[in-house]
């Protein structure tokens, strides 16, 4: 029985057969408008996919093998209290941590009081440019053998904030220092995808601005790159799209670092999208977050940081940070995710996308270094003026109806009551200033239709 195989007794069936039955059973209905559905990345998705889809493929891709770890965030105020949560968090689950790090001044010893850092990867998320910092890093990772991965990203600042730190020239010196004593650091630059995720680009100018804005940097520092790259990449509600995106985003760096002859492998840091994320009936977040998580976790990341439910607007929402570490430690412990390497590895739908996101990826970027690469374009606004039209026309789609947020936009509770609840502003600031260019500003699809409902509150 175990060297029979189970589908011998049936016959193939070619795709064009199946499409022929459908057709058939459609009883005159368009075959291409009934089920052929046209995401925003330009991609026809089709009702099903067969084996005769990956013969246009040109790559075998393989997922890498390595388990994720489960990693909590930590705004550090006080290297106590930081500490403390630290401490709380790896006993609860957390397999990994990321401090973010506001002033260089941070005691790292008291940060790091009994954390074991031979058995605790370490991810650092630095709110200021300093080599000096992160050459003690370097050198403490030398020391005690420590995985630290620091996320220095000067022109993710950039793009964020609308300024450099200090200047392009301080900025780029800055990271030519970083990078060329970082041996002993697992990495030691990051690009952040995320970013644009949450300000509502498309899969595909997620993928080509991140390739894009790591070509930056390789431009001027490949001769001196001595780590891997860390992309931090924010997942949508899209399942399998994001799935494939993980695995297209690692097929991308490979052609591009091949160019420049520097690592080929990446480490992805990946977390749940704010974009689609509610105060209202906000428990349905997790729902949100979990499917999320799953589409990280077979997408191949690294390391997954989830979020809070309550976190848009809970100043101490520790509650909702253990339930969000409980829900990756069942998806890791308890559903044997844990135990299947490439689990989509084949998949004839998800293999396909792979390479159509790969390819619609690789031709606008480049176009985008055709017209003189990411920092030209982003400095003259157009990289800006892309994201808020893809933005805006998924805004639409929401304001329509044809994106449902439960709870917000479909099956409200109009009982549910939030104003008293909010610790925390939740909607995007508006704190004019000058600066070089226009930042990139993340913004929920909920919000205007939530700041409508909090007026309407009695």
């Amino acid at each position: 029985m175990s060297n029979t195989n189970l589908f011998e007794e049936f016959n193939s069936v070619s795709a064009k057969a199946w499409k022929q039955k459908i057709q058939f059973d459609l009883n005159g209905a368009d075959y291409n408008k009934t089920l052929i559905w046209h995401s925003n990345e330009d991609i026809n998705v089709k009702p099903f996919y067969s084996k005769e889809d990956l013969k246009a493929i040109p790559f075998n891709f393989k997922s890498p093998s390595n388990t994720f770890k489960i990693t909590q965030t930590i705004y550090v105020n006080s290297e106590e209290k930081s500490n403390d949560l630290a401490l709380i968090a790896l006993k609860d689950g957390a397999e990994a941590l990321a401090f973010n790090i506001a002033t260089e001044h941070c005691d790292l010893s008291k940060l790091f009081q009994n954390i074991d850092l031979h058995l605790v990867p370490i991810y650092f998320d630095l709110q200021f440019c300093s080599s000096k910092f992160i050459e003690q890093l370097e050198l403490m990772a030398s020391e005690i053998k420590a995985s630290f991965y620091v996320n220095f990203d000067i022109i993710g600042h950039l793009t964020e904030d609308g300024n450099w730190y200090a200047t392009l020239n301080a900025d780029h010196k800055a990271l030519e220092t970083v990078l060329k004593n970082s041996a002993h650091l697992k990495s030691s630059v990051s690009v952040n995808l995320g970013l644009y995720q949450n300000a509502g680009a498309t899969i595909t100018q997620q993928l080509a601005y991140g390739l894009a804005h790591a070509n930056e940097y390789l431009n001027r520092f490949s001769d001196v790159f001595k780590t891997e790259i860390t992309f931090k990449v924010a997942l949508g509600p899209n399942y399998f799209f994001e799935i494939a995106k993980l695995r297209a985003l690692r097929i991308l760096w490979h052609t591009l670092a091949s160019e420049y002859n520097v690592n080929t492998k990446c480490h992805i840091i990946a977390s749940p999208s704010q974009r689609n994320k509610t105060i209202y009936d906000s428990k349905t977040n997790m729902l949100r977050t979990s499917t999320e998580c799953m589409s990280a976790i077979l997408g191949g990341a690294d390391s997954i940081c989830n979020i809070a439910f309550d976190s848009l607007f809970h100043k101490n929402h520790t509650s909702g940070e253990q339930k969000a570490r409980q829900q990756l430690v069942i998806l890791k412990n308890e559903t044997d995710y844990s135990k299947i390497n490439n689990p989509v590895d084949g998949s004839y739908y998800i293999e396909t996308l792979t390479h159509q996101l790969s390819e619609k990826s690789l031709d606008l970027f480049k176009d985008l270094e055709a017209q003189g690469g990411f920092l030209k374009l982003l400095k003259a606004g157009l990289i800006q003026k892309k994201i808020k039209e893809s933005a805006q026309k998924e805004q639409d789609q929401f304001d329509a109806g044809q994106i449902s947020l439960i709870g917000t936009n479909s099956h409200i509770n109009s009982e549910n009551r939030i104003k008293d609840q909010l610790d925390l502003y939740p909607f995007v600031k508006q704190n004019p200033r000058k600066t070089l260019l226009e930042p990139i500003i993340p913004k929920r699809l909920a919000e205007n239709l939530e700041q409508y409902r909090l007026k309407s509150e009695k």
